[in-house]
């Protein structure tokens, strides 16, 4: 994720390409993973199979800026919708949803426009890299992150001997999901899954989210008043939408229960867990390194698939902040969110689990960093170039044409910054002889505006 001009696609849940970033919101996440050699817990787990899932949240959402906050209940009459959730009820029960849980959940729902508002106007919303950091990992965030780790250090303890996730990851991504439990979403559920499922935008998509919903009401483990979620369908302390709950959601306390809804959040800490080791967690490793780069570091090497030893990196004069070499936990690629002009980091295996998560660079640096600094790791060493002016999602668009007529491979032309525009830019900027480092810049587009 190259950087992500934080852009707002729906909850992280929303977009099964990558998405942008901004902030912390709401996601959907899983996918099966491999999983690391570990202690499983004795505690059962009632799991589906596992159904791969993209990150489809609305990418990036720092808790305060959480879109339950700017979404307002408004039933609104529409024959229509009542029409569609009559042909629902016929899909949903050849599918083993039983009418009484169906009529159950659905009592009261009607269309909710303001959620459709919202899912239409993602695209606006942005926020650079280093401003999403100030806040996914401002000292408010860390000193509550230590607290709730204090407070169930007992539960976080028993988490990371039964998946091998270290405790202070599991905290990081509840602290930016919803703020240490405190933003959970109050939003209705099945209303706003069934508003977005009859929208049509991601009809086929989000109805599958309403029926995994009422299998979830279906199987005892929640009542549909106590489901409730953000705008876009994703529920409890860590935000999971309802198919990835039933992939990965567990009963770590045993009371027969997947409970991620209530104020106890051992349950929905555990899923979080089990997910990560799912895909394939690798305990002891980071999930990626600050690092120094040396004059004259050739930007085209930062890629992705340009994956080396931290010592063979050592070798060409990438090192830690510190000036030494990075231990070998793995193999590791250099990633430069912000282009030459922001911070590096050596990026390993667990970075992309994490991205699992929520597929965006700024997120998964945003849990990352998170987790160091509530194990007591500095800050950010790097500047930021926030004297920047950023470009408009106009001006993304028209970066993306511009590359595309000059014959520079680009899969649509969207204003999301993702790896294909980052490759592309890439390319352009090797072609002109610009420093190949893939950043959107306004020099950038000027450049190829003038020809």
């Amino acid at each position: 994720m190259r950087i992500r001009l934080l852009t707002l696609p729906i909850v992280g849940l929303l977009s099964a390409t990558q998405s942008p970033a901004a902030a912390p919101e709401t996601s959907l996440r899983p996918q099966p993973r491999p999983a690391a050699v570990m202690i499983e817990t004795v505690v059962p787990v009632r799991a589906a199979q596992p159904v791969p899932v993209r990150s489809l949240r609305p990418v990036l959402r720092p808790a305060e800026l959480q879109s339950d906050a700017q979404v307002v209940r408004v039933s609104t009459a529409n024959a229509s919708f009542d029409r569609w959730v009559a042909g629902f009820r016929g899909r949903a029960l050849a599918q083993g949803i039983s009418p009484r849980v169906f009529d159950a959940a659905f009592r009261g729902v009607s269309y909710n426009s303001e959620v459709v508002d919202k899912d239409r106007n993602q695209a606006e919303f942005k926020r650079q890299i280093w401003d999403y950091l100030d806040s996914a990992a401002s000292p408010d965030r860390v000193r509550n992150g230590q607290a709730a780790l204090r407070r169930h250090a007992r539960a976080l303890a028993a988490i990371e001997r039964s998946y091998g996730v270290e405790k202070e990851v599991v905290t990081a991504v509840w602290g930016l999901e919803t703020a240490y439990g405190e933003r959970r979403g109050t939003l209705p559920l099945i209303q706003s899954v069934a508003t977005l499922a009859y929208d049509g935008r991601r009809g086929a998509f989000f109805e599958k989210q309403l029926i995994a919903a009422l299998q979830i009401i279906q199987s005892g483990d929640v009542d549909p008043r106590d489901m409730k979620g953000s705008w876009a369908g994703a529920m409890g302390h860590t935000q999971f939408i309802p198919t990835s709950y039933l992939a990965y959601a567990v009963d770590f306390t045993g009371d027969g229960k997947r409970d991620i809804w209530s104020d106890d959040p051992t349950d929905a800490l555990a899923s979080t867990a089990a997910y990560l080791k799912r895909f394939g967690w690798t305990k002891g490793q980071p999930w990626g390194v600050e690092v120094r780069l040396p004059r004259g570091f050739n930007a085209a090497t930062a890629k992705r698939d340009n994956r080396k030893m931290p010592s063979q990196w050592a070798a060409q004069g990438v090192v830690g902040i510190d000036g030494r070499p990075v231990p070998d936990y793995g193999r590791a690629a250099i990633l430069l969110p912000a282009g030459t002009q922001g911070a590096a980091f050596m990026i390993f295996d667990n970075f992309r689990v994490i991205e699992r998560y929520n597929n965006a660079d700024a997120y998964v640096i945003g849990v990352g960093h998170l987790s160091d600094r509530i194990k007591g790791g500095p800050e950010i060493q790097a500047s930021w170039p926030r004297g920047y002016a950023p470009l408009s999602f106009d001006e993304r668009k028209e970066m993306q044409r511009r590359l595309k007529a000059k014959g520079f491979a680009l899969e649509k032309i969207d204003g999301i910054i993702g790896p294909n525009t980052t490759n592309a830019i890439r390319a352009y900027q090797q072609s002109v002889g610009m420093a190949p480092d893939g950043f959107p810049s306004q020099d950038v587009l000027k450049r190829l505006r003038g020809g």
